[in-house]
C-alpha cells in the first residue's frame, strides 16, 4: 500500500519516516482516502507510546504522512532475533502497550490491527504504537465494506474475525495475543482459513510463567468481549499486580470512577436543596422575630397579629413555594 523512508525535515532539522502511497496505487481513490484518513486519525493522538505524525500532503502525484522516526526495531524483528523474552521484559513491554492503548481508546478510536509488526522498539527501550491504517472512529466511520475482516489473523478477536463490529475490547484481545507471543516466542494460533479463525480454541495458558501472569494473559483470550478486562488500562494494572518484581514502568492513570450508589433523581433533590434553604430563612426569620420580642420595650403597644398556618401543597416544590411566600408576609 505505501513505501517509508528515512527522511530530513529540512525546516526542523530532524528525521522524520516519511510514508507515501505506492506509485501503482495513486489513482486508487479508496486508498487515497484510506491513507489521508490514517493521519488524520493518528493526528489526534499525543502521547509516548503512539507514533507522532507531524504533517500530511501530497507532492503533486503521491500523498504523504511525515512521522516521527523511531530508532529501534519492530517487536516481530526481535521476536525472531531473540525468541520467548523473559517475563519481566515480556511484562513490561505490555505494560508500554497498554499506555499507547489507553491513549488511542480516550481518543474515541478502536486500532483494530495491533501486532508485533506495528509495535516500534526504540533503541532505549520505549515502546510506540503505530499505523493507523485500518483504525475505526467513535464515530463509525470507515472505509470497508460492512463485515469485511481486517488485521492479521493470530491477533483477531474472535468477534472482529466474524466481521462484526467491533469495540475496544478486540484491541485488548490483541495485547494478551501480542504478550502470549512475546512469553512464549510463537503465536497463540495460526488459523489456515476463516472459519478456524471465528473458531475460540482452548490456548494452553503458557509454559514457565507463574499462575497470576497465565491469568492475566488468558483473561483478554476470552471469547466474549464483556468477559475481558474493561480498558487497557486495568490490563496495565493487572499486570503490575501480578508480576510485582517486574521492571519499573509507569502505570497509565485510572480514570476518575464515581462512588458506587443509586443517584437521586435531580427533580427531587432539587426540591430538598430549595426546602432546605427556605428552612433555613425561616430559621433566621424567627430568630430575628425572638430577638425582637425579647429586646427592649416598644415605645407603645402593637395590636397582635392573626398568623394563619402554612399550607403543605401538592408537592415539595410546592410546599416550598408556600413556606416562601409565607415568610414574606409575616417578616415584614
Amino acid at each position: 500500500m505505501a513505501t517509508v523512508d528515512l527522511a530530513r525535515d529540512v525546516e526542523l532539522d530532524r528525521c522524520v519516516a516519511l510514508k507515501r502511497l505506492a506509485e501503482n496505487r495513486v489513482r486508487d481513490d479508496d486508498l487515497r482516502k484510506r491513507f489521508v484518513r490514517e493521519a488524520r486519525l493518528a493526528a489526534r493522538l499525543a502521547d509516548p507510546h503512539v507514533v507522532r505524525v507531524y504533517d500530511v500532503g501530497d507532492d503533486g502525484s503521491r500523498p504523504f504522512i511525515a512521522m516521527e522516526y523511531v530508532d529501534g526495531e519492530t517487536l516481530a524483528e526481535l521476536l525472531r532475533r531473540r525468541g520467548a523474552l523473559p517475563v519481566d521484559e515480556a511484562v513490561g513491554l505490555g505494560i508500554q502497550l497498554c499506555h499507547g492503548l489507553a491513549a488511542v481508546h480516550r481518543a474515541g478510536l478502536v486500532h483494530r490491527d495491533v501486532k508485533p509488526q506495528n509495535l516500534l522498539l526504540r533503541t532505549d527501550g520505549q515502546l510506540k504504537l503505530g499505523d493507523f491504517g485500518i483504525a475505526l472512529g467513535a464515530d463509525g466511520t470507515r472505509l470497508t465494506v460492512a463485515g469485511t475482516v481486517l488485521g492479521t489473523a493470530a491477533y483477531l478477536a474472535p468477534e472482529q474475525a466474524r466481521g462484526e463490529d467491533v469495540t475496544a475490547a478486540a484491541d485488548i484481545y490483541a495485547v494478551r495475543a501480542v504478550l502470549y507471543e512475546l512469553l512464549t516466542g510463537r503465536p497463540v494460533r495460526t488459523p489456515s482459513t476463516l472459519a478456524e479463525l471465528a473458531e475460540v480454541p482452548e490456548i494452553e495458558p503458557p509454559a514457565g510463567v507463574t499462575p497470576a501472569v497465565a491469568r492475566v494473559v488468558l483473561g483478554c483470550l476470552a471469547a466474549e468481549p464483556g468477559d475481558r478486562p474493561p480498558s487497557a488500562v486495568d490490563v496495565a494494572h493487572e499486570l503490575a499486580a501480578a508480576l510485582p518484581d517486574a521492571p519499573t514502568v509507569a502505570l497509565p492513570e485510572r480514570a476518575a470512577r464515581r462512588p458506587a450508589g443509586k443517584r437521586r433523581p435531580l427533580r427531587r433533590r432539587t426540591s430538598f436543596l430549595v426546602a432546605g434553604a427556605v428552612l433555613a430563612i425561616a430559621g433566621g426569620t424567627a430568630a430575628a422575630i425572638a430577638t425582637s420580642v425579647g429586646g427592649s420595650s416598644p415605645s407603645r403597644a402593637t395590636p397582635p397579629t392573626v398568623i394563619t398556618p402554612v399550607h403543605p401543597g401538592a408537592s415539595a416544590e410546592d410546599g416550598a413555594r408556600n413556606l416562601a411566600a409565607w415568610l414574606l408576609r409575616y417578616s415584614r
